[in-house]
């Protein structure tokens, strides 16, 4: 294997702070402290070019990309984001946005106690009801939410604490800036000392007050940047937490959906409806537009039922396709390449790839509680875009937005599947139609079968070298549809999504906010087209950056042939930026990259930029025989990951804990990608019907060896964090992949065309019986 000389190490860049900016916040007319911010955009830091390969022109997304869009969006409400501080001395915040499990209930309070000086355990973060006065500012997506509250959350905190020390003043007869904050105690000159607790109520406002505030530099930083762990981790291992689903709503009964056997297939007739009304513990029974519902005294008593019904089930959107049928539509929808297949002098290097349908499960069921009364209705799930679900079920009940109470739940994951309130809407249905408080969950075969999924897509690509050089660099992208009508988490853009031509037009901008390519590659364009309407879509964790990622990181390896280099040697060769260059180097040199290794086995180097960011993976994946054919129980085997090295520049990390614990979950998942889960579409339906038969990254597959190295900062603000692993993990797996079997796969992932591993759940009934062997499945 050939072996690199690490090229010397350039100057770390040290971090570039915003710099002591003033700020406008408001102290606002309350019974104790609240504070608001009142703010501008705040520029990024350039990043530093080495000039090596033939310079590609800036693409869309390296000057204004999806975070950049959704930041400026939110800006002219941020000034309704309030931090309160209690008589009991503790602060108080109401996220916009929605805890899912990627830890920003923590970031928020992190930021409030850098810029009150308070211990973080005397800080409570809630999740904010739906507002539409958020304009724009209540969609958590994209890995926005730290980039879009880093500052409008400081000043906020900022303008309490200035208030208080002005307060405290009054009381200490100091003059402010002769006080001392330590741990929300403020102290005089002689001693004497007062607690926020007993300033809050004089510090609060009679009116709206304007506050000229300046931010705490990044040199007197003693939370932002320092590892935190969960403010919420208490409740989550002792089982306190409060999902939807363990909410007490008075008279709120469990219900289910019997759904169509096909996607969106629709309601004929059900023959038995009375007899399934009299079934032990079943209250009600009711026709809806996705099925059949049914409300009962227990869950079991529900599945029951729902196995119970016999329905006449109409035609779906897509009856008799499987994936065959749906890639013959993708490739004949492909956008042409425009240079020559075969240039004069120059080689031409050529790949296709499909990726098939991945699904967009999240650990915790799609669930939602409603209870809809005579001009009201009110609705609690775990919600992204909880405005458009306001006005969504408002529109469905036929109510004004004001009649419509929505409230955020913590949620057990999503990864895009909540930034569709397909449960609130479905929930408030119901309960119209029986008149009565439900507690609606979805089963784990509804999932699979009628949730939503990644879409299937394809990838052609063409790259031409001469004379050392990457001349040219072409990428299409074809895909079903990715359905974006949650728009900007409010009603307008939503819609606009939904219309003929809306649809192909916002898939496209995302498309052109997100991707871009880390290469100086010459004449660059990366082009996309969806097709098909007829699918259940949703833009799932790092929407098209994964596949297309993937797409180019294989040819990267095959470029590196061409010239002679090794993977790390022509990615070093051609990257634009320094700060990804700086991972890139990070994961080589702590990964060992060129080690000798045994035949079957190899290492995969990628490297992902996005969001203001940089992230470089290595993979280390064994294909002996002996390892793809171990048995596993209830198992689809094959090669193993063994080792994996990260390095993420995500400019400054609020919380490298959390960063870290991020990074691991999108390894996992692109683990899985490039390597065991995927759907099987036939004839209408997805055979996958459970995680058990849905094979994500299991123990047996997760490596060993896991490095994450989070960079020193390099900004002086937070980039994207949330999606960010995904891509480069799927890729450096594939690429590790390719250098073990020594043959580039052109499907992922790479098991999908294997046997099934597992025999299909029925479609008739819809969902399985509830299990009663759950412990002779305990090894």
């Amino acid at each position: 294997m050939t072996q690199y000389s690490r090229p010397p190490r350039p100057e770390e860049p040290g971090p570039q702070h915003p710099g002591r900016r003033r700020f406008l916040g408001y102290v606002l007319a309350a019974p104790t402290l609240v504070a608001a911010a009142q703010i501008g955009g705040t520029a990024l830091a350039p990043q530093t070019a080495r000039a090596a390969g033939l310079p590609t022109l800036p693409q869309p997304s390296e000057l204004y990309d999806l975070n950049d869009l959704l930041t400026d969006a939110a800006l002219p409400t941020s000034g309704l984001i309030t931090v309160t501080v209690n008589a009991d001395g503790t602060a108080s915040f109401a996220l916009p946005r929605a805890e899912v499990g990627q830890g920003i209930t923590t970031s928020s309070a992190m930021l409030i106690a850098e810029e009150l000086d308070l211990p973080l355990e005397r800080i409570t973060v809630t999740l904010a009801d739906a507002r539409p006065e958020l304009l724009f500012n209540q969609l958590t997506g994209g890995s926005n939410t730290t980039i879009s509250t880093y500052t409008p959350i400081r000043v906020a905190a900022s303008v309490a604490r200035g208030r208080l020390l002005r307060a405290a003043s009054q009381v200490l007869g100091d003059a402010v800036d002769t006080l001392t904050v330590e741990a929300g105690v403020i102290t005089g000159s002689g001693g004497r000392s007062v607690g926020y607790g007993e300033l809050a109520v004089r510090a609060a406002g009679a009116g709206v007050e304007p506050v000229a505030v300046t931010l705490k530099p990044a040199s007197r930083f003693t939370v932002i940047g320092t590892p935190q762990g969960r403010i919420d981790a208490r409740d989550i291992v002792t089982g306190r937490k409060q999902f939807a689903m363990d909410l007490a709503v008075p008279d709120a009964l469990p219900t289910m959906v019997c759904r169509p056997p096909t996607i969106n297939g629709t309601v004929k007739a059900v023959a038995n409806t009375a007899a399934v009304a009299a079934m032990p513990g079943v209250t009600d029974v009711a026709v809806v537009s996705t099925g059949v519902a049914v409300r009962a005294r227990t869950f079991g008593q529900c599945v029951d039922a729902v196995r119970a019904l016999e329905v006449t089930w109409g035609p779906g959107t897509e009856d008799g396709r499987s994936d065959a049928d749906v890639l013959k539509e993708l490739r004949a929808a492909e956008i042409p390449l425009l240079v020559p297949a075969v240039p004069l002098l120059a080689k031409t290097i050529d790949a296709d790839f499909t990726f098939w349908f991945a699904s967009n499960s999240a650990l915790e069921p799609n669930c939602a509680v409603a209870d809809v009364r005579s001009g009201s209705a009110e609705v609690w799930a775990g919600l992204k875009s909880p405005i458009v679900a306001q006005e969504a079920i408002a529109a469905e009940l036929g109510l004004p937005v004001a009649s419509v109470t929505v409230h955020v739940t913590q949620s057990g994951g999503s990864f895009g599947r909540k930034l569709f309130p397909d449960a609130a809407v479905e929930a408030a249905v119901v309960s119209r139609a029986m008149g009565k408080p439900v507690k609606l969950m979805w089963h784990r075969t509804d999932e699979f079968r009628q949730g939503r999924t990644h879409p299937m897509s394809t990838a052609r690509v063409r790259a031409t070298v001469l004379l050392g050089q990457v001349l040219t660099y072409e990428q299409r992208h074809t895909s079903v549809s990715t359905d974006f009508s949650h728009g900007l988490g409010e009603i307008i853009t939503a819609l606009a999504a939904k219309l003929p031509v809306g649809d192909l037009t916002f898939s496209e901008t995302i498309f052109e906010l997100t991707q871009q390519s880390p290469y100086d590659f010459g004449v660059t364009t990366q082009l996309l087209n969806e097709v098909d309407t007829g699918f259940n879509t949703g833009s799932m964790r790092n929407i098209y950056s994964p596949n297309v990622r993937t797409a180019q990181e294989l040819v990267v390896d095959r470029i590196g042939e061409a010239l002679g280099k090794d993977p790390y040697q022509v990615r070093d060769a051609f990257l634009k930026d320094d700060r990804t260059r700086a991972v890139l180097e990070k994961v080589a040199l702590d990964g060992n990259w060129g080690r000798a290794m045994e035949p079957g086995t190899a290492q995969g180097i990628a490297i992902h930029t996005e969001y203001h960011g940089a992230v470089a993976v290595l993979t280390e994946i064994d294909c002996r025989p002996a390892t793809t054919g171990r048995q596993i129980t209830d198992a689809c085997t094959g090669p193993r990951v063994t080792k994996v090295v990260c390095a993420v520049d995500v400019g400054l990390a609020v919380n490298p804990t959390g960063l870290r614990a991020q990074m691991m979950g999108g390894i996992m998942d692109g683990i899985a990608m490039a390597l065991t889960s995927s759907l099987h579409l036939t004839d209408g339906y997805f055979q996958e019907g459970s995680w058990d038969d849905y094979f994500y990254t299991r123990q047996w597959n997760t490596p060993p060896e896991l490095d994450i190295t989070v960079m020193p900062p390099t900004t002086g603000v937070p980039g994207g964090a949330g999606e960010f692993g995904v891509a480069a993990a799927m890729a450096s797996a594939a690429c590790a992949y390719t250098r073990a079997t020594g043959s580039m796969p052109t499907a992922f992932p790479v098991n999908h065309d294997g046997p099934l591993g597992f025999t299909p759940l029925p479609t008739v009934p819809p969902i399985p019986q509830s299990p009663t062997d759950g412990l002779d499945h305990v090894s």
